[in-house]
């Protein structure tokens, strides 16, 4: 009689344990790739938002520091407005067309101030039907620092009003910005801009 053997053909497989360190391994190398994600997607958030940001400082900048560096145009002194300017106010004239400052039309007679209500600097015209204008928005505050030069030093001193020594005018434009999820809080970015006055005495008296 003749014995069949059979012979059993074992298939291998991970065992369960196996299993359970393989897509342990797996999830911590998914959380690894997500956390690295979000974070470059925060970091590329809070960069453009920064870009956004200082491309409006600067466009505000470039107006202000274009019409107050020729503030006195056409007068006998700088055209700064002493009593109508401090920290974050400047008003100045100037008479580029020789005509009547205060009762005509010619001319430059402008204000510039931040508002906090619609967070924008704010331009002021008593020429043009005394109107108002927003040059730029989305700006946490605006700041005026005045350098006073005397005689023929050419140290100024930092005052907090202008007067008719006033040969600088210092802006600086601060932004906000807004949090960014896995980004430090509270940030915020600064644009300065050093402004000539170049009708001022003293900087006449340079040329």
């Amino acid at each position: 009689m003749d014995v069949m053997k059979r012979e059993s053909n074992s298939v291998s497989g991970f065992s369960l344990l196996e299993l359970m360190i393989a897509m342990t391994i797996t999830l911590v190398l998914l959380a690894l790739v997500t956390t690295l994600f979000s974070g470059s997607m925060s970091i590329r958030e809070r960069e453009s938002a920064k870009t956004d940001a200082l491309t409006s400082a600067q466009a505000a900048l470039n107006v202000m520091s274009r019409e107050i560096s020729n503030s006195g145009f056409g007068l006998r002194n700088n055209g700064v407005v002493a009593v109508d300017s401090g920290l974050n106010q400047f008003h100045f004239r100037s008479n580029w067309n020789n005509g009547d400052l205060l009762t005509g039309t010619d001319g430059e007679d402008i204000t510039y101030y931040f508002d906090p209500t619609t967070e924008s600097i704010v331009r002021f015209d008593a020429h043009a039907g005394t109107t108002t204008s927003a040059i730029v928005n989305g700006i946490s505050n605006v700041e005026f620092q005045y350098f006073n030069y005397a005689g023929s030093n050419s140290t100024p001193t930092v005052v907090a009003t202008p007067g008719i020594q006033t040969g600088r005018v210092r802006i600086t434009v601060t932004v906000n910005l807004e949090d960014v999820q896995g980004q430090p809080s509270g940030q915020s970015v600064q644009y300065t801009s050093d402004v000539t006055l170049r009708n001022a005495e003293f900087m006449r008296n340079q040329y």
